[in-house]
């Protein structure tokens, strides 16, 4: 089987944090065979998509990685879509609305992709990715076996769904979108596009929020009302636009961005007794000051 992997390759080059130190194999499967086999012979690999809502840590990572972006098909027919775990959102996002199908506009700016995306429950601009999921097949990693689940059974919440907690990874998934008007769509598209040039880092190497939403509250409002907008630790700091965004922005290292969110959280807590819970996931080895800040942060 002609699998395609890097060896011994810096994380950084393909973090969107544009941190991260040296793995020893990154695969990239380009179908389902080449994606079960490798899930059934390597041990514990980390999966990725587009890296877009991970830091890596400086040091390294010891587990072999497994990225799906070249895992991307998809077919339209009619109200109905099939697509891969790799399949970038925008990229499908584009796709229906050229079909004048609606309920994709949200994933325009997105770097994710539908396995990331599904994992997460993605949502903006009031669209959520379970909006329109039907079914999802995974490869349960204890059963060795494919199986297919409904909408239903990913106990779906903000933030949330089943694949977080069980030995699952989503292989493909089939939704089902509404009609529309491709203009309409289109129009939607610019919006939100235009929204988060406004209020996002733009070229900048960033994860997106740092923090989720609690409940009834916005992260970057609680961050904002502490004046997050000011700090920074060696390379990284707190984007002047919106306080839940982190920027890389003078070679940052992992720990630089675990310390500040460490200051983040603890003023947020001291202020207002709300513990935030991180969005981003961090990977890899990890210093005696990083495992300390990660068993609260991330609690474990």
């Amino acid at each position: 089987m002609d699998i395609e992997v890097l060896h011994n390759i810096e994380l950084k080059d393909f973090s969107y944090f544009k941190i991260g130190g040296k793995v020893k194999n990154l695969y990239f499967p380009k179908n389902t065979e080449e994606f079960i086999y490798l899930l059934s012979n390597i041990n514990k690999p980390y999966i990725f998509g587009g890296f877009s809502n991970v830091l890596f840590s400086s040091k390294g990572v010891n587990n072999d990685l497994i990225c799906t972006t070249k895992f991307d098909k998809f077919e339209i027919h009619k109200n109905k879509v099939n697509a891969s775990a790799g399949v970038k959102g925008a990229v499908l996002s584009r796709a229906c609305m050229e079909k004048s199908l609606t309920g994709f506009e949200f994933m325009s700016g997105f770097p994710g992709t539908i396995g990331g995306n599904i994992f997460m429950n993605a949502s903006a601009h009031k669209q959520s990715i379970s909006d329109a999921l039907l079914k999802v097949k995974i490869f349960d990693l204890e059963k060795k076996e494919i199986v297919e689940l409904y909408k239903e059974d990913l106990n779906f919440n903000y933030r949330y769904s089943i694949l977080q907690e069980k030995p699952y990874i989503l292989l493909e998934a089939e939704f089902e979108l509404k009609d529309g008007n491709t203009e309409e769509i289109k129009k939607r598209i610019n919006e939100n596009r235009e929204f988060r040039k406004l209020h996002q880092p733009q070229n900048l190497p960033n994860v997106g929020s740092i923090f989720r939403n609690p409940e009834n509250n916005s992260a970057g409002k609680l961050l904002d009302e502490i004046g997050a907008k000011s700090f920074h630790i060696g390379g990284a700091k707190v984007f002047e636009k919106h306080a839940n965004f982190i920027i890389n922005y003078n070679n940052a290292t992992s720990t630089d961005v675990l310390e500040l969110m460490f200051i983040m959280y603890n003023e947020v807590k001291d202020k207002f007794g709300i513990e935030l819970r991180p969005e981003v996931k961090y990977f890899g080895e990890q210093t005696k000051k990083e495992r300390d800040i990660c068993k609260i942060l991330f609690q474990k």
